[in-house]
């Protein structure tokens, strides 16, 4: 046998062992009652199968865990992978558009490696978008935070939905969080006054002393209300709420006249059996006649990658900062996802697989 036809051989071999690889997956067992338990999901392995025109083999790097994920618990089927988008390098394409060696961000859930077409999904959000290749040096695990979802979140929420102004006062909950985090510096980018609420003096350290916010507030030790009024004398003009409950209706008792509230999560009451109550956010809503308004960031997918592009200029520019709870190993995803929901993270979290 001549060395050419030995290295043909390889390569069909190489080829072979990519179609018939062996996946693992967390499938979704139980509906999560309360907090979520490891029990709930159960970790398999499964054959692939063979690639069709138009799809693509792809392997994950980076795995994203992020609150959304238990609110949208309910509507996942058991039996079913459980939710999340990835970083993975496609190893092997039977799709021109998706060409080996790239790098995509898939709605492809908790699996090391996905069969995919790339198409549009149910929610119009596409299956795989291909990472850009302008991110230099920058890593591609923030494809999943600060130039991905996260990072629109932010920017699309507060500047579209607030539309803060100079001189004025926005206050973000869940601050020291993927989203939270770049609400505050975007903020300050835009010539407001940030004060971030999260649950530790490290994370308030962080986002002042790193992240140029103007106050931390503790929900945890500090007087929620005296510390606003000591922060914020002349009102809040804008509040992107993360975490929902009692902590929200105290801040929009502190707002002024048609003060602007963007709604991105609950977090505080994801885990709760029952829905938990708040003092009405009626009186503030009516006597300081403020702009309620929840949105999901899909809303603006004709602007995605033009957020992403700005983001990353903002990056360039030394304006926008990041950080990363890294958790390494797959077979770790369930534990990264129950520290995130505790709180323990600190900007994005992610498994590295």
């Amino acid at each position: 046998m001549n060395k050419s036809r030995i290295i043909i051989s390889k390569l069909q071999l190489t080829k072979i062992n990519k179609r018939t690889l062996t996946a693992k997956a967390f499938i979704f067992q139980k509906q999560f009652d309360g907090f979520p338990k490891e029990s709930d999901l159960n970790l398999i392995e499964e054959t692939l199968p063979g690639l069709k025109d138009g799809q693509f083999l792809a392997e994950a790097q980076f795995l994203s865990v992020d609150p959304y994920m238990r609110a949208y618990a309910p509507r996942v089927k058991t039996g079913k992978t459980f939710m999340g988008s990835q970083v993975a390098k496609i190893i092997d394409s039977k799709n021109p558009n998706f060409p080996e060696g790239k790098y995509v961000v898939g709605e492809f859930g908790w699996r090391t490696h996905t069969v995919s077409s790339g198409k549009i999904l149910p929610n119009g959000f596409p299956g795989a978008w291909l990472i850009p290749d302008n991110l230099g040096n920058l890593p591609k695990s923030l494809a999943l935070g600060i130039l991905g979802m996260p990072g629109n979140t932010a920017n699309f929420g507060l500047l579209n939905v607030c539309q803060p102004k100079p001189g004025e006062t926005v206050i973000v909950t869940g601050a020291a969080g993927a989203v939270g985090s770049l609400v505050g510096q975007i903020a300050k980018i835009k010539g407001c006054r940030a004060i971030g609420v999260a649950g530790s003096d490290e994370k308030g350290e962080w986002l002042v002393n790193d992240l140029g916010f103007d106050h931390f507030i503790n929900y945890k030790t500090d007087d929620v209300r005296k510390k606003i009024e000591e922060y914020a004398p002349n009102g809040i003009d804008c509040y992107f709420d993360n975490v929902g409950g009692e902590i929200s209706t105290t801040i929009m008792l502190y707002m002024n006249t048609f003060g602007r509230v963007a709604v991105c999560g609950a977090i505080s009451g994801y885990n709760e059996s029952k829905i938990p109550k708040a003092s009405l956010v009626q009186y503030p809503l009516t006597f300081n006649q403020l702009k309620m308004e929840g949105f999901i960031v899909h809303r603006w997918l004709d602007q995605w990658f033009e957020g992403i592009e700005q983001n990353r200029k903002w990056i360039e520019e030394g304006k926008l900062k990041y950080r990363e709870t890294v958790t390494e190993g797959f077979e770790n995803m369930f534990h990264a996802f129950a520290d995130m929901l505790r709180g323990g993270n600190v900007g994005k979290a992610i498994v590295k697989v």
